[in-house]
């Protein structure tokens, strides 16, 4: 009787355990200008697998994004912002993506190409 009951202690503890390490939250700032630009963040930083949440604020240009951190990562959910035409800290947008954005939606990109260090360029 003492097995199963320390088992089952053990494989409550171990459940818990994996339950609390996979959520992750982080929070990143991502350059544009409107409703249309947030929709188009939260839905690509949502179609990232492991990602629950995304809520991009247009005043602070900052998301918050929540995820599986054993399904996906925040550089992951980076680069398919900037895909989409957003550029992030991590990764910066092709001219072709943020060429494609609407009028509107396009940003001022001179801090960012001032910038350099913080991005990963693959030519």
């Amino acid at each position: 009787m003492k097995t199963k009951v320390l088992m089952l202690v053990i494989a409550l503890f171990m459940g818990a355990g994996s339950a609390m390490a996979k959520d992750k939250s982080e929070k990143f700032k991502v350059n544009g200008n409107c409703g249309m630009c947030e929709k188009r963040i939260e839905k690509a930083a949502k179609s990232v697998e492991g990602v629950s949440l995304a809520d991009w604020d247009k005043k602070s240009k900052l998301i918050s994004v929540t995820f599986d951190d054993q399904k996906t990562d925040v550089d992951k959910v980076q680069l398919a912002i900037a895909k989409v035409g957003h550029d992030t800290p991590k990764h910066k947008a092709t001219d072709e993506a943020y060429n494609k954005l609407h009028g509107c939606c396009q940003y001022d990109r001179s801090e960012k190409a001032a910038d350099k260090h913080d991005h990963q360029h693959m030519h």
